[in-house]
């Protein structure tokens, strides 16, 4: 089972995202609610893949993207950037930091999720029954 960590300090979006994510698929679903927190689960148990807030408070998703990419267990984690305010440069500056793919939040179209996931780990998750 894939293992996916949802990094967001605003809680109801933190949920509307793991409930998506539990529409799609069975995953092995963490959460933290800022980018240190997204740290410490990626050395303590890496995931397959980090939907990352790139805007939070304690550490926010640009420097946390920064950390876990210098971190050995970091290098295969695949990251998608997650962001309110889509401003022209953040896909490009999210990119250039590391992060693998990029959406804009609120995360509304659980298709567009599901191919984002179909591409970076290779699996949509095993179906819900």
């Amino acid at each position: 089972m894939k293992k996916i960590l949802v990094v967001e300090d605003n809680e109801d979006n933190r949920r509307i995202l793991v409930y998506r994510l539990r529409k799609i698929g069975q995953f092995d679903i963490r959460e933290a609610a800022n980018g240190l927190q997204a740290i410490e689960a990626v050395q303590h148990d890496p995931p397959d893949l980090i939907f990352m807030d790139l805007k939070m408070p304690v550490m926010d998703g640009w420097e946390a993207t920064r950390r876990i990419r210098q971190m050995d267990v970091g290098q295969s984690v695949r990251i998608i950037a997650l962001t309110a305010q889509a401003m022209a440069g953040d896909e490009q500056k999210a990119l250039s930091i590391g992060c693998d793919d990029y959406l804009a939040k609120p995360v509304v179209d659980p298709d567009i999720v599901r191919q984002k996931l179909e591409r970076l780990i290779g699996a949509a998750g095993a179906p819900c029954h």
